[in-house]
């Protein structure tokens, strides 16, 4: 497996991932019809525009398993509006490759994505209620910021907290040689 930037090829895998991953991860947390209404086809043309329209800083990197996306990080600078700080808008991997150190290489890959675009620290908004989540990101050094929001977009509350790291530790930073 490898980890590389996403192409516009990707669009229907990562529709699948992005859609796959929702309805396994977020089972209980968001209600069961919206989740069972879900359909990686009516993503596919969001990714697609996406994809077509990212420039840098932002980026979406793949975990690539043999040509096909089985996971992705989505990159960008902070949409809350902070100078110097980066935001993982996502990070998703199908669900069969939870807890095999997948979901670890692309956050560190992403965090140094960001780094080296120089960004001082990152955020990223995860549901207060998706504990996994929530200790999969405390356990790369992830801390909740006190930031709370309601998503009502999808015409339901989803409660979200922000969380915040630095990217000066653990060598995210290119040195001088």
């Amino acid at each position: 497996m490898v980890i590389r930037q996403a192409t516009l090829d990707d669009a229907a895998a990562l529709a699948v991932v992005h859609v796959r991953t929702w309805q396994v991860a977020y089972a209980g947390q968001v209600p069961g019809d919206y989740l069972d209404s879900l359909d990686p086809a009516d993503r596919e043309p969001g990714w697609r525009s996406w994809l077509s329209g990212i420039s840098p800083p932002a980026a979406v990197l793949v975990w690539d398993d043999g040509g096909v996306p089985v996971g992705f990080a989505a990159l960008r600078g902070s949409r809350d509006g902070e100078a110097g700080v980066g935001e993982i808008t996502a990070i998703y991997l199908l669900p069969e490759h939870w807890g095999r150190g997948a979901g670890r290489a692309l956050m560190a890959a992403a965090l140094r994505h960001l780094a080296d675009a120089g960004f001082g620290a990152a955020t990223l908004w995860v549901l207060g209620s998706n504990v996994r989540a929530r200790r999969f990101y405390e356990a790369a050094g992830w801390r909740p910021d006190g930031a709370r929001k309601v998503d009502d977009s999808r015409g339901f509350p989803l409660a979200e907290v922000r969380y915040r790291r630095g990217l000066d530790d653990q060598g995210l930073r290119p040195t001088a040689p």
